[in-house]
Parts: C-alpha cells; structure tokens; sequence
C-alpha cells in the first residue's frame, strides 16, 4: 500500500486541522506516510501534495533534507551506528565492522531476509555515552560488542518488540488535541489582534496632563 489508508486520511485531516496553513503539516504527514509504509513512497508523496495544495517535488525538496525519512525500503528495524569523534575515539569504527559481520552486510546494506537495516550516522548527542546506537532512533548506549550480539538476538526473537516498535513508528500513542483545547488555527492573513494568551496593554491618556 503507498497511498495514505482511509484511515490514515482521517488521521492525517485532523493533523492538517491543527495548522494554520496546510502546508505547515507536511513534515507530520510525512511521517504518517512512513509509518504506514515503512520508507515514504512515490505515491505517498503525490498523495501528501494533494491534501496539503502543494506539488508532489515540494513534498520531496521538504523531506529529503531530513535523514529521518527514508525514501527506499528498509529493514523493520534501522540499525544506525555513531561514528562521530568521541564514539570513533571510543570503539565506533570496530563496532561498525563487527556489527557487518554479525548481519552479513555492510553499512547501507539490509540483512537477506529483509528484518535490519545497518548505517553509520553522524552525532547522535550522547557524547557521554560512547560508543552509541539507535535502533528505529530509540538510544541505546555504551554498547559493547557483546552488547551488540544480544541486541540483534533479541530483536530476531521478537523480545524487544514492546520497547522498538517497527522502522516509521515515532510513538506508541498518538496526540489527539480536542477541538475545545486548540489554540485554534487561524490563517495568518485572518489575524487582526495579538495571540490571546498575551495581555493588551492600555496606554494611558495623556489627554489634558500638565505640561
């Protein structure tokens, strides 16, 4: 399926709802698109463009700057390695290689029967934590090689599937904000006052003060 599902056209009409401007939901579509799908697709992204009232490129030219949205298939699970300095200072680099050799592919590579996706990845701000990984952008740290070899056990088994759900999947429950609680979502050329929450200011009349 690359098309967002009729369910995901409800869910994505109330997402566009929470936006002044149609196009301010993108990213968020793109996200839904992914999580139906696994990678964002073609048709997904044509998809995306006709709710919005954008072209399918602008759809493209917004996504692709983030490294988040893949836009090929992935394993179920996105193994992506820190190799920036202070992980490379710490085992980063052996870690890339041994992890190759446990999945039988290299970096950029998915494993044969489709489950893992293994890529090197730029400072993922665990500095502290070194050597660091995420599986599907979930932390996991000081990893070990060991480490690595139990984590791939466990993912295979199944034992980890309440903790990382599947590559596309950013929460395991979704916000729903009623209508009565919004701010409310009003296009920018429809604004004639300041945000509510923020106090008008009377300035005195200075009208008949002493000079």
């Amino acid at each position: 399926m690359s098309r967002l599902s009729d369910h995901n056209v409800v869910i994505a009409k109330e997402i566009i709802g929470q936006y002044p401007k149609q196009k301010s939901a993108l990213i968020p579509l793109v996200h839904l698109s992914q999580e139906q799908n696994g990678y964002v697709t073609e048709d997904a992204m044509r998809h995306i463009a006709e709710l919005v009232n954008v072209t399918p490129a602008e759809v493209l030219g917004t996504a692709s700057f983030y490294e988040m949205f893949k836009f090929e298939p992935v394993g179920k699970y996105v193994i992506n390695v820190c190799t920036t300095l202070s992980c490379a200072l710490l085992g980063a680099g052996e870690l890339l290689h041994h992890a190759e050799e446990k999945l039988g592919v290299k970096a950029g590579g998915t494993t044969a029967d489709g489950l893992i996706t293994l890529e090197p990845a730029e400072c993922q701000a665990a500095c502290t934590e070194a050597p660091c990984l995420q599986v599907n952008y979930r932390h996991k740290y000081r990893v070990t090689h060991d480490d690595f070899d139990q984590m791939i056990d466990d993912l295979r088994s199944g034992k980890l599937d309440a903790e990382i759900p599947p590559h596309g999947t950013l929460g395991l429950q979704r916000q729903h904000i009623p209508h009565d609680k919004g701010v409310g979502a009003v296009h920018p050329d429809d604004v004639t006052s300041g945000p509510v929450w923020i106090p008008v200011v009377v300035a005195p009349d200075n009208e008949g003060a002493s000079k």
